[in-house]
C-alpha cells in the first residue's frame, strides 16, 4: 500500500510525530468525508508497524516493500498487530441488506479483549476506527473512551472522523489532531486518473467539479456518465431551455428504473451546480440562485425520502437550474 496524495501538512505532522519517538497514542483525522482519510491512516498504519518490526528494510517516506513480512500480511488482512473497528453488516447471511448504522459496544469490547496480550512482531499495535463518528453512544463510547484514557502499552489509536465536533469532548481531549482539508482540483484529478484509467479528460473534468475537493465523492459519480450531465445542466443555466427540451429528455431518460444511479447522481449534483454557478453572481441574482440552491438541496433530500416520482422530480430540478438563466 504506496503513495498518498494531498495533504502534506497531517502528512508532515504525523511523521515529525513518528520520527521523535514520542509518539503520542490516539491521533483524531478530522476533515470532510472523501478526503483520504482513512485511506491515510491505513498507510500511517502500516508504517508504523514496519518501522517496529524491520526498520533496516525501510526507505525514508511511507512506502513499505511489500517483500515485507508487515506488508505481506497487512495486505492478507492478518497482521496480528492490527485492528480495524468498522460498521458490521446488518445481517452477515444478508450482506445486501447494507451495513448497521453504528459500531456497538460489542464491538468495542471484542477490541478491548484483544490486548489482553502484548503484541506477536514488535512493541506496537496500532488500531483504526473509520469512523469514530460512527461508534453507538454512550455505551461503546464510553467503552472506547477508558481505553484511550488508560492506553494499552505501545498500542497507537487512529480514529477518522467526519464530524469532529459531534463527538465527546473527552474523546477528542485525549487525540492529538490530524486536521485534512478539501483537495486541490488537480490532486484530485491525479487521484481520479490513478482509480480510472480509461476515463477520458471530459470525463475526469466533469468528476474534479463534482468531487469538490474529495477524491471519494468523486468517485462515487464515476461510471455514470456525468460528463453528459454536465453538458445539459450547463445548457438548461444558459439558455434556459423555454421549450422543455432538455428537461423532458433528462425527466424521460433519468426516470427510468435502470437509470436509478444516474437519477441519484443527478439529485446530489444540482445542488452543488447551481452554487458553482451563483459564486460570480450579485444582488438579486445572487439572492435567486441562492433560492434555487436550497429549493433544490430539500427537493433533492425529499425526493429520496419520500420516494417521489424520478421524472417529475429530474423536470422540476431542471427547472430551478433555469432560474439561473435569467442571472448571466
Amino acid at each position: 500500500m504506496n503513495g498518498f496524495t494531498g495533504n502534506t501538512n497531517a502528512q508532515a505532522a504525523l511523521a515529525a510525530a513518528m520520527a521523535s519517538g514520542a509518539l503520542h497514542h490516539a491521533w483524531l483525522l478530522a476533515g470532510p468525508e472523501g478526503v483520504g482519510k482513512a485511506r491515510f491512516a491505513r498507510i500511517a498504519a502500516l508504517r508504523m508497524l514496519a518501522e517496529a518490526a524491520e526498520p533496516q528494510s525501510l526507505k525514508p517516506g511511507w512506502d513499505v516493500p511489500d517483500t515485507t513480512q508487515a506488508a505481506h500480511l497487512f495486505a492478507a488482512g492478518s497482521h496480528p498487530d492490527y485492528r480495524e473497528l468498522l460498521r458490521l453488516p446488518k445481517d452477515v447471511d444478508k450482506p445486501e441488506q447494507g451495513l448497521a448504522r453504528s459500531m456497538k459496544i460489542d464491538q468495542v469490547r471484542s477490541l478491548i479483549a484483544s490486548f489482553a496480550t502484548k503484541p506477536s512482531l514488535s512493541e506496537r499495535r496500532v488500531v483504526v476506527i473509520d469512523s469514530i463518528d460512527e461508534v453507538e453512544r454512550p455505551g461503546a463510547a464510553n467503552a472506547l473512551l477508558k481505553v484511550l484514557e488508560e492506553p494499552p502499552q505501545g498500542t497507537i489509536f487512529l480514529l477518522v472522523s467526519h464530524a469532529p465536533g459531534r463527538l465527546l469532548p473527552t474523546i477528542r481531549s485525549r487525540c492529538r489532531l490530524l486536521r485534512f482539508d478539501p483537495l486541490p482540483a488537480t490532486d484530485v484529478a491525479t487521484v481520479l486518473r490513478a482509480e480510472r484509467p480509461d476515463a477520458t479528460a471530459i470525463e475526469i473534468d466533469a468528476l474534479v467539479r463534482a468531487g469538490e475537493g474529495s477524491p471519494g465523492r468523486a468517485l462515487g459519480f464515476a461510471g455514470l456518465d456525468l460528463a453528459a450531465l454536465e453538458a445539459d445542466m450547463a445548457a438548461i443555466a444558459e439558455r434556459g431551455d423555454a421549450s422543455n427540451a432538455i428537461r423532458s429528455r433528462l425527466a424521460k431518460l433519468l426516470g427510468a428504473r435502470a437509470a436509478q444511479p444516474r437519477y441519484e447522481a443527478f439529485l446530489e449534483r444540482a445542488p452543488s451546480f447551481i452554487a458553482e454557478r451563483a459564486k460570480p453572481l450579485q444582488g438579486e441574482g445572487l439572492r435567486t440562485a441562492l433560492d434555487a440552491y436550497h429549493a433544490a438541496r430539500e427537493l433533492g433530500a425529499a425526493a429520496l425520502g419520500l420516494s417521489l416520482d424520478p421524472g417529475a422530480t429530474v423536470f422540476e430540478m431542471s427547472g430551478l437550474i433555469a432560474r439561473l438563466s435569467r442571472q448571466v
